[in-house]
């Protein structure tokens, strides 16, 4: 068999194509090879060669390789093309083949959703069988949207005489469309196009440029296989979600808090909707202090186990035939009805069902050789998270700190911890029963909608709480004198403070981040697609001293820092004490304190300067709350211990860092002109220009190890103070990008409207961090009139409310956009029916990020049963979402 490959391709003087072949030999060794393709014409290249010399047996992988003398530039493309020869009898192939990139959008749909959940939603095609078929059309069209062909057409008789009303139809199969001809009686040279053909409205939308031609053939004993690409910008596969917490999911049954058994009936609003996507918010366990500061599903004391709130205590109790005290169902259909929800009570009482389904089953589970195949499977992450539970509630704080001889953790102390011979064995079995049974409960959530064609996403966080199982067992992984959180932004003016440790990511790259690749692959035992929280932080994080409460004294890890020689070049005249320490004046001081400036000078300052024993956010909020009567005064002194410009940078003298927002500092107003106009220069290089190679390099190497280490589909949150790089790193590894109408990331834009969002992205009108539509419009009138003329393109006076036709235009612009996914929070969606809406649409905000003590409380206002049984608003989004084409 003699193998012809031709690539098309226009070259110059100096450039040139090799193909490296990957034969699968009989004796299934594979070796790669390298051979030089020949400048054929100013259209292609070619090579021919014997399969027997390769021997070639079955399957051939290859790829091209580009190479260009004239800059030294090398690339590899239609990377992992595969022939399947094993059941082909002629004794001539010509393969031809197009320049393909790294496969557009290849990795996006080969990941885990698409061929285990929807690739059953493709319409099957079946094309008859060809005897002695001379020619083979493979398409690579992955994007193609559902209800959508590849087709063609062309001047052949077998090509249908360019008959658009019925062109041949191509099958999937193997990630192609697929078509066979016998063209032999056919007159050469024949002309054709691929088409893109709608199933539903029976009409074919022809590819651009000139029509495609088939050559005659030099042997008659050839097979010809043609290896096309097709742009589908016009019918992209697209789809629409719903984000939703677990906690405020809402059904009859409920015991005042979502479960992962309410999935199911989410799943099937989902389903009768169209909605093809369920978003959630981290479901990890967040139990520090069993109070209500535990609601924040972004603190986990674990990167690995479930939060027990979510267990559906009741469906145990039911199988194992048991009922609970009458006083405690009393108690929890109270709980129940309540419009928010009660964290602290809920899980108390979710915890006392636990216990008593543990004293009845303890015997049996003990024995459930399932449980023991999940036990070895997550032993590494369980055992430590038992210990951990125990040691927390024993010593009633997580603070490992203060646990004695287990503040530090030891694996052979552990084991002996966790020994079935101790008499308190059962306090650490039953965290071993509530994950056990957590797992399984939300393995039967995700089973149920990828049933309905419905998929799950999972939420990563950035960070892991400060006294965690995880920062108690890896101690050296993370920077516990450091604080992550985010710079300034239009919602937290004063940035935000998460309070996680950061990451010691020097030491995590020691092991190619095994901690990380360990959570993503938990994480797609349950998970389908996963969102990055705050991807940012994997380019750099803003790092926050422990001593800080706010976030307005951060700077970003890793950064270059500015030596002082940059500022004195500049003409500036700098000083530590001018430019780090607080900038103080008897001006200010009166301006801020008023008649009581004196009185802050008398406890806090000494000659202007903060006293040492006060020098600190969290030393002044501590002596306020110690001196209750000076909390008014804590605010303003807060801001004053950060009227900076520099901050020192901790390791090299002589090099500093620009605090962010300086500008708006009373140290920066009260500089000379000429000083502040260095000042900005160098504000702008250290910002925006000198950490983007380090910051690109950065992220490059750590995105990297998480995609390798999961299939599932990966989004990024990319919000906020977004360094130039991050758009094309994420594009160039097929990560989504998060596009939200209200934070536009081009300068100079108030919003960015859905129509402009890049394909791989998920758009969205608001995230839970944010006011929903409703209250946004209603607390920002002066926007939402520019959103009202601008983006809506309505005249006139805005409505003061956002009316249920106003929401509706805002979800359908998102539904129309070109982003791959358009995702809306439950409230967003349930705003565009006017029997849904509740009055206080400030009852629906979910976070708010400004504040760093939120309690996360809300909860569905009505219950999915009866959302289930609306069926004229159910018909009405199904429609919405039907006729976008999603």
């Amino acid at each position: 068999m003699i193998l012809n490959f031709y690539v098309g391709f226009r070259s110059i003087q100096g450039q040139s194509v090799a193909i490296k072949i990957i034969p699968h030999s009989k004796n299934n060794i594979s070796h790669p090879i390298e051979l030089p393709l020949q400048y054929l014409n100013e259209s292609f290249w070619h090579l021919s060669l014997k399969a027997s010399e390769l021997d070639i047996a079955g399957e051939v992988e290859y790829s091209y390789i580009f190479r260009d003398s004239n800059n030294g530039q090398v690339i590899e493309f239609c990377k992992n093309s595969i022939l399947h020869l094993k059941k082909i009898t002629n004794k001539r192939i010509d393969i031809i083949d197009e320049w393909r990139d790294d496969p557009i959008f290849d990795n996006v749909f080969s990941s885990k959703p698409f061929p285990t959940v929807f690739n059953h939603l493709r319409e099957k095609i079946k094309v008859g069988s060809t005897k002695n078929p001379t020619h083979i059309f493979s398409v690579s069209a992955p994007a193609l949207a559902s209800g959508k062909a590849i087709c063609v057409t062309g001047s052949a008789k077998k090509l249908g005489d360019w008959d658009v009303s019925t062109p041949l139809l191509m099958e999937h199969k193997n990630d192609y469309w697929q078509l066979s001809l016998n063209l032999g009686k056919e007159t050469f040279p024949v002309e054709y196009k691929l088409g893109i053909y709608d199933l539903r409205r029976q009409t074919m939308e022809f590819e651009a440029g000139n029509n495609r031609v088939l050559p005659p053939s030099t042997d008659k004993d050839t097979l010809c296989m043609l290896r096309h690409n097709i742009d589908t910008a016009s019918a992209r596969w697209r789809a629409a979600g719903v984000n939703v917490p677990v906690s405020s999911l809402k059904t009859a049954k409920s015991w005042g808090v979502g479960d992962f058994t309410d999935l199911n009936l989410l799943t099937d609003f989902s389903k009768a909707t169209g909605l093809r996507l369920i978003q959630l918010l981290p479901i990890n366990d967040t139990t520090a202090t069993h109070t209500n500061k535990d609601s924040y599903p972004y603190s986990a004391v674990s990167a690995f186990a479930l939060h027990p709130i979510y267990l559906n205590v009741q469906k145990l109790a039911t199988a194992l035939g048991m009922q609970f005290p009458g006083e405690m169902l009393t108690e929890v259909a109270e709980l129940n009805a309540k419009p928010s929800l009660h964290y602290e009570e809920v899980l108390a009482v979710k915890h006392a069902a636990i216990q008593l389904l543990f004293k009845k089953d303890k015997a049996s589970f003990k024995n459930d050789f399932d449980w023991f195949g999940f036990f070895e499977l997550n032993r590494h992450w369980l055992v430590p998270y038992a210990a951990y539970c125990y040691l927390r509630d024993k010593n009633g704080n997580a603070d490992y700190n203060i646990w004695g001889a287990y503040a530090s953790f030891a694996e052979d102390a552990i084991q002996e911890l966790v020994s079935p011979e101790n008499d308190f064995y059962d306090e650490i079995a039953i965290h071993y029963y509530t994950q056990y049974h957590l797992h399984l409960q939300l393995k039967d959530a995700v089973d149920y909608a990828h049933k309905a064609g419905v998929i799950i996403k999972g939420d990563l966080p950035i960070g892991v709480g400060r006294h965690s199982a995880d920062a108690w067992m890896y101690r050296s992984l993370f920077h516990m004198n450091m604080q992550a959180g985010a710079p300034p932004d239009a919602f937290a003016t004063k940035g935000q403070n998460w309070s996680f440790p950061t990451y010691n990511w020097e030491k995590m790259a020691e092991d190619d981040y095994a901690w990380w690749r360990q959570r993503m692959e938990h994480m797609s035992n349950y998970f389908d697609a996963i969102r990055i929280d705050h991807v940012l932080g994997f380019f750099r994080i803003w790092a926050i001293p422990v001593e800080s409460i706010e976030g307005i004294l951060g700077k970003f890890i890793p950064a270059w820092p500015m030596h002082h020689d940059e500022f004195a070049s500049l003409g500036i005249s700098f000083s530590e004490d001018r430019f780090c320490e607080p900038y103080i004046t008897d001006r200010l001081l009166n301006d801020l304190f008023g008649d009581q400036s004196n009185l802050v000078k008398d406890i806090f300052l000494e000659n202007n300067r903060f006293k040492t024993t006060l020098n600190t956010q969290r030393k002044i909020a501590a002596y306020c709350a110690v001196h209750t009567e000076l909390n008014h005064l804590q605010p303003a002194l807060l801001s004053l211990l950060t009227n900076i410009i520099a901050i020192r940078d901790e390791k090299l003298p002589y090099n500093y860092h620009l605090r962010i927002e300086m500008h708006d500092t009373e140290s920066y107003k009260a500089l000379p002109y000429h000083e502040k106009q260095g000042l900005n220069r160098l504000y702008d290089e250290y910002f925006y220009n000198k950490q983007n190679t380090l910051w690109e390099k950065e992220g490059i190497q750590k995105l990297d190890a998480l995609r390798r280490s999961t299939n599932m589909l990966i989004c990024a949150e990319d919000l906020g103070m977004v360094p130039k790089m991050v758009e094309g790193v994420l594009a160039h590894m097929q990560m989504l990008a998060l596009e939200v109408q209200r934070m536009p990331k081009k300068e100079n834009e108030k919003f960015s409207h859905p129509q402009n969002a890049p394909y791989l992205s998920v758009v969205t009108p608001s995230t839970h961090d944010m006011p929903t539509i409703r209250e946004w419009w209603e607390d920002d009138r002066k926007t939402s009139q520019e959103f009202y003329n601008q983006q809506l393109a309505q005249y006139g006076d805005a409505p003061y409310f956002a009316e249920p036709w106003l929401c509706r235009q805002i979800v359908q612009q998102h539904l129309n956009s070109p982003g791959m996914w358009a995702v809306f929070l439950i409230q967003d969606l349930l705003c565009i029916d006017d029997s849904f809406r509740i009055d206080d649409p400030k009852a629906e905000r979910i976070n708010n990020p400004a504040n760093p003590d939120h309690y996360w409380n809300y909860r569905m206002h009505l219950q999915l049963e009866d959302l289930l049984a609306a069926t004229k608003y159910i018909l009405a989004l199904n429609t919405m979402i039907q006729d976008s084409g999603r």
